[in-house]
């Protein structure tokens, strides 16, 4: 497919043009790798009617695809509002871009959102940084760590954050999909969860095995734990549910029981919420019938 020419208008030296032109919907196709959820949530159900009564105010940014349509750089969301609202085409600017810039440009433009997901963030800087040390290493930078040094430094910079917080972000991307969902649930929170991200696939499959069974999130401390024993000699599941059998620093004042001690007293069938809620409800009927005896 011919690529779309830029028409030429008068504007001030050193200024560049860019047209606003009318594409089908059906020649527009999501980013490669796009790492931004585009969900049917309420925000979308805003977007969708603001853009029957309006249309849509902000034209997508795209680049050509060698293999046929436009890839988009900016505008999924709208995209897809524009599709549910009954749309046939969609304002957009073309721009060439080779990759590392198309790559950049996608994620500054979608940074700038509110609510991003941990995950979101986390592969976002992660092509980002791989982006900008591919360009680094383009224009002689020899040493592979001064690059990677100078683009976590400007991913950092260009979020508002520091260079070990991108660090830490990226990290999240060596999570099996299962806990890095749970780091967007907040199940499990963002710093046990880098640590965890050190451990071997297999382990952190069996982590989830673990948590199960503690029924609980892992603390700073726990997480750490892990990681060294798997750098070591390796994590087993049982390590794990050992580690993960210990009170937290948050629970000390709090009676704790080991689950282990507390399975001969139940079916093996019973889960640790069961045996619980079993526990609770015994502690009850006690303390019933400790009062109804006081009143004789």
């Amino acid at each position: 497919m011919p690529r779309a020419k830029k028409k030429e208008t008068e504007a001030p030296a050193g200024a560049v043009t860019e047209t606003v032109q009318r594409m089908p919907l059906s020649e527009l196709h999501p980013f490669e790798g796009h790492p931004f959820k585009v969900l049917d949530d309420d925000s979308m159900t805003e977007t969708v009617e603001s853009i029957r009564q309006m249309g849509v105010a902000n034209p997508l940014i795209v680049r050509p695809d060698p293999d046929g349509g436009y890839e988009i750089i900016s505008g999924h969301r709208r995209r897809h509002a524009a599709e549910l609202a009954g749309l046939d085409t969609i304002p957009v600017i073309v721009r060439e871009l080779d990759d590392d810039a198309a790559v950049i440009m996608m994620v500054d433009s979608n940074l700038q959102r509110e609510n991003i997901l941990p995950s979101e963030r986390a592969k976002a800087y992660k092509m980002k940084l791989e982006a900008l040390k591919h360009q680094g290493q383009r224009h002689d930078l020899t040493s592979t760590q001064v690059v990677e040094k100078l683009a976590a430094e400007q991913v950092g910079d260009d979020a508002g954050i520091s260079r070990e917080s991108v660090r830490r972000f990226v990290r999240l991307t060596e999570l099996i999909p299962e806990i890095l969902d749970m780091v967007d649930e907040k199940k499990i929170s963002m710093t046990p969860a880098v640590e965890l991200s050190y451990l071997k696939p297999e382990e952190q499959r069996n982590f989830l095995e673990a948590m199960d069974y503690a029924q609980a999130a892992p603390s700073l401390s726990q997480a750490q734990r892990m990681k060294k024993k798997s750098q070591e000699s390796g994590c087993t599941l049982d390590d794990m549910c050992s580690i993960m059998d210990e009170v937290k620093k948050d629970d000390l004042g709090q009676i704790a029981f080991k689950t282990s001690d507390l399975q001969k007293f139940f079916p093996k069938s019973y889960t640790p919420r069961q045996m619980s809620d079993t526990i609770l409800r015994l502690l009850e009927q006690w303390q019933r019938r400790r009062q109804r005896d006081q009143q004789r």
